[in-house]
């Protein structure tokens, strides 16, 4: 029994007795994180059709467009256009965690908008707990999403190897990048609509520009500075080199070259993580001056 059910259960005019001592700080700190992240598992688990349409985009750019530049490479005798599914299908990948992960931070703005927030405010927790437990459970959804494309990887030549837990890892990683920019956004952006016109037109530049689509070397000078510093560039790389499946996810013509330096899979995802953090350290400092 806690202290405060103690008092509430002592009787009128009487002090109430000493309780006993706190649970401990591994539970108390461990609380939030467990229930907001339990409140986004038990939101995806009651929209199955928002999991089913949330593969329905990145399935149909795999399938129609990898399978028809592949027909294309075939008929125009461009043997550099082969295997352009196992190419395309990183990009997918991370394409199909995007939407799940920012949807948490657009979550977050109509909580405050319904006076959700407000709740969560006035609770012991501190906010920063608040901030990362949101942020695990939309990663956590994300990786859901990219754990059902893996799935289906078999139709671009990837093969089902223990090596696709690590893909699993870094598409993780990713997804927690989707979303503490995505919980950066909603701290700082206050209407629903604003913030959705701001994602949309956040992400989509992303992805075209990081390489998922095309390899990333050998650009014109403009396009290649834009995908040398989009940092997604470097997750979609980390992604098709750790993927099990033909050379063309290996081969030198689709590494990222920076000058004459292959920038090596740990670092790229070290990349990620300080973009993460960063990001999560400042959507915790705006979101604790949140009145």
């Amino acid at each position: 029994m806690s202290r405060l059910d103690t008092a509430l259960e002592a009787p009128p005019g009487k002090a109430a007795p000493p309780g006993p001592p706190p649970a401990g700080p591994p539970r108390n700190t461990l609380r939030p994180y467990t229930l907001l992240w339990r409140r986004e598992m038990t939101r995806l688990r009651h929209n199955p059709v928002r999991l089913a349409m949330g593969l329905v985009t990145p399935l149909l750019f795999l399938v129609v467009l990898g399978t028809g530049l592949d027909a294309a490479s075939s008929s125009l005798g461009k043997a550099q256009l082969n295997d352009y599914r196992a190419y395309l299908f990183p990009g997918t990948l991370v394409m199909s965690v995007q939407a799940p992960a920012i949807a948490v931070g657009i979550s977050l703005v109509w909580d405050r908008r319904l006076g959700v927030l407000r709740q969560m405010l006035v609770s012991p927790f501190p906010r920063s707990s608040i901030v990362l437990g949101l942020a695990l459970g939309g990663a956590t959804t994300g990786a859901v999403y990219g754990l059902m494309l893996l799935s289906v990887g078999g139709i671009a030549s990837i093969r089902y190897t223990p090596m696709l837990l690590v893909v699993l890892l870094e598409v993780l990683l990713i997804s927690l990048m989707f979303t503490a920019l995505g919980l950066l956004a909603a701290v700082t952006i206050r209407q629903v609509d604003t913030f959705q016109i701001v994602v949309n037109l956040s992400m989509m530049p992303l992805m075209f520009f990081s390489g998922a689509m095309f390899p990333p070397n050998g650009l014109p000078g403009w396009l290649d500075t834009v995908v040398k510093l989009n940092p997604l560039t470097y997750g979609v790389d980390a992604v098709r080199r750790t993927l099990p499946g033909p050379d063309v996810l290996t081969s030198e013509q689709t590494r990222l070259l920076l000058g004459d330096w292959h920038p090596p899979v740990v670092a790229e995802l070290g990349l990620l993580a300080a973009i993460t953090a960063a990001a999560l350290g400042l959507a915790t400092y705006r979101f604790s001056r949140t009145q």
